[in-house]
């Protein structure tokens, strides 16, 4: 018994043991002396149960019938598990929990050593990227997306601003003779945070300066005051990260409303700024292409192809970093209760599902087709011409058409 309780003892550190309630954690620890569990079998149990607790889909006490043995007990716990996991998820009686009601973050300013500008760091070969640039503007994120990586790479509650931000942008030589695209929404939320240190100031100073730049401001807030206060250069491009209302309320914590978001694109397009609405994630759940269809017509109704530069589409895709750090917040929330394949390294949906998602998201912008650039961000070759109906060869002929795209729409030369 003793060699066995230290075995336990040893295959329960530095594993989610001690997320669950005591009651759990005395079936498992019982079951697994009565059982023998290996190693590997003791923590894909623990990994079962948090994740049932974190899916708001009960104990799993209730999921373990009377097996007579540990193959039979395991597995009835992963057919159980597997069923639940792979099921449409429906919000209907989902609650909330240990979730912020409020933004709770401090500011930092430091002086940085570079500009960080890079490639994307989701590029690939393996899937069709479309070669952004990122520039952090800001690090960390004031929302609380629960599928977001950004909390695996920075601490949520420090937010940093670069002190020689605008000294670095001035300095920053470009080819002139070149195109560029840069984002400015992958460590940080682009408009949540407005001019606080002059950041936006600095980016609009080197949008003017820069005129063969595409400058991109992506954001889930309203935060839209300093850009209706100020002028603003035509090279560049405000885009909406767009959702459900039910995985807003659920999975996109403390972000602004749906309606919220749409109102704020249309105030800009009215003031003559492009716009783009990014559907990334996708969630599937009972009913979602009804929900998001309902948005796309939306979208279609209060906007003109003329103020839209671009509608992209994407879904649920995660690193093991963001699956380890969502397990051990010890939230409520279902955006891990999906089926999982494997996507370049990374755990997506499998690609059934998607093409369901993103054929229904395209067919549904048919007036658009011809007048508004359409994207897939970081999916297979192979869904392009499945729901799309066409494909690019290259991530460069993908880069050349998207930007000759863009330049077009907001009225710039477009430079090879």
């Amino acid at each position: 018994m003793n060699e066995y309780s230290d075995k336990f003892e040893t295959s329960i550190k530095n594993s989610y043991f001690h997320k669950l309630n005591s009651n759990e954690q005395l079936f498992i620890r019982e079951k697994a002396t009565e059982m023998r569990f290996s190693h590997q079998e003791i923590r894909q149990i623990i990994e079962m149960a948090v994740d049932l607790n974190m899916w708001d889909e009960g104990s799993i006490i209730t999921y373990c019938g009377e097996n007579p043995n540990k193959k039979a007990f395991m597995k009835s716990l992963r057919t159980a598990y597997e069923n639940v996991k792979n099921r449409p998820n429906s919000y209907e009686d989902f609650s909330l929990k240990n979730v912020a009601s409020e933004q709770k973050f401090t500011f930092h300013v430091e002086d940085k050593e570079s500009l960080g500008l890079g490639m994307c760091p989701v590029a690939s070969p393996k899937t069709r990227c479309c070669n952004l640039l990122t520039l952090d503007a800001v690090e960390s994120c004031g929302f609380d997306c629960s599928y977001c990586s950004i909390q695996s790479f920075y601490n949520q509650n420090k937010i940093t601003f670069d002190g020689k931000f605008a000294d670095k942008l001035l300095n920053l030589n470009l080819d002139p003779n070149k195109t560029y695209h840069i984002g400015t929404g992958q460590s940080s939320d682009s408009l949540m945070f407005g001019n606080r240190e002059g950041v936006l100031d600095a980016l609009m100073d080197f949008a003017r300066s820069n005129p063969n730049v595409l400058l991109e401001f992506k954001t889930k807030s309203d935060n839209i005051k300093y850009l209706l206060e100020n002028e603003l250069p035509k090279n560049i491009l405000i885009t909406f990260s767009i959702n459900t209302q039910i995985i807003i309320d659920n999975e996109e914590h403390l972000s602004a409303s749906l309606d919220k978001r749409i109102r704020s694109a249309r105030r800009l397009a009215d003031k003559g700024v492009k716009v783009g609405f990014h559907f990334h994630p996708i969630v599937q759940y009972e009913n979602y292409l009804s929900d998001y269809g309902d948005i796309y017509a939306r979208l279609i109704k209060e906007f003109k192809v003329d103020e839209v530069a671009l509608v992209s589409f994407g879904t649920l895709t995660f690193i093991k970093p963001v699956i380890k750090q969502l397990r051990e917040r010890g939230f409520k929330s279902k955006i891990l209760q999906m089926p999982f394949e494997d996507a370049s390294g990374k755990a997506s949906y499998p690609l059934a599902i998607k093409k369901e998602m993103f054929t229904h998201a395209y067919k549904s912008f048919e007036p658009w087709h011809k007048k508004v650039f359409f994207y897939m961000c970081m999916e297979d070759h192979s869904l392009w011409d499945e729901c799309f109906g066409y494909n690019y060869s290259t991530n460069e002929d993908f880069e050349r058409a998207m930007l000759g795209a863009y330049c077009e729409k907001v009225g710039i030369d477009y430079l090879l």
